[in-house]
């Protein structure tokens, strides 16, 4: 009777109550393909990361807007690229290379810090006079292009030798209060895709029985895509900045 009377009360009935009816999760089968008909850049897809919950939401009594979605974070990358004995491009994130953050957001940029505002997430606008069910479902893979040739380097000549990469990320389920922030992580995932020229079979994600925090960087601004430059190292020399950060 203590939650019918006390406006205080709410949030935390709210939060008792949403529940998640059932999430999957999972990496397509299907190797990574690789298009090399371009003289330019060899292009790759890889297989694609899967994430899909069925959730309840309970009659909301108030005049509240509940989102619930996916938010995903980069947790690590190496992503590089070798030319023979020239050396390697790598793209990094230099914040987490150099373990200042935790993670980067891995948003679309736009609906912070959301991973998408499409399939991947729901909005329920109160009073509602009902409990409310719906899906939220997201993907995601990589689909590169690589340079032939070295990256400083005027010339065109293929000398493009390898292409490794190997990134984590962690994927959360949360419900978000509009009004108030008050942010419920609902489920946590981890993932990995790996990828050595030839595809490497992937290890499938894990739904984590214990939710993990979300670090605050995933929250916010910048997102992976801005934050990470492409470097030339060199097998002697310096390092190049390529391509620096677009934030």
């Amino acid at each position: 009777m203590g939650c019918i009377q006390s406006i205080r009360c709410k949030p935390k009935c709210f939060r008792e109550s949403i529940i998640v009816l059932e999430v999957n999760s999972s990496i397509d089968s299907n190797p990574t393909s690789i298009d090399e008909s371009s003289n330019v850049v060899l292009r790759y897809r890889t297989p694609h990361f899967r994430a899909s919950a069925r959730v309840l939401v309970p009659q909301v009594a108030g005049k509240e807007t509940w989102t619930v979605g996916w938010i995903q974070a980069c947790n690590h990358m190496e992503f590089y690229n070798k030319y023979g004995t020239k050396g390697m491009s790598s793209w990094e994130l230099p914040d987490l290379r150099d373990g200042k953050i935790q993670a980067i957001s891995d948003s679309d940029g736009v609906n912070y810090p959301w991973y998408g505002n499409t399939t991947e997430t729901c909005t329920i606008v109160g009073p509602t006079k009902k409990d409310t069910k719906f899906t939220v479902s997201m993907n995601d893979n990589f689909y590169p292009s690589v340079t032939w040739g070295v990256p400083v380097s005027d010339s065109n000549m293929p000398q493009l030798s390898s292409i490794r990469r190997d990134q984590s990320f962690t994927t959360w389920l949360v419900a978000i209060n509009q009004a108030t922030a008050e942010t419920l992580v609902l489920q946590t995932i981890r993932w990995r895709m790996q990828l050595h020229i030839e595809p490497v079979a992937q290890e499938q994600p894990h739904i984590l029985g214990k939710n993990e925090p979300i670090p605050p960087n995933a929250m916010v601004k910048p997102n992976a895509n801005d934050a990470q430059v492409l470097m030339w190292r060199p097998k002697t020399g310096e390092a190049v900045v390529v391509i620096p950060p677009k934030y």
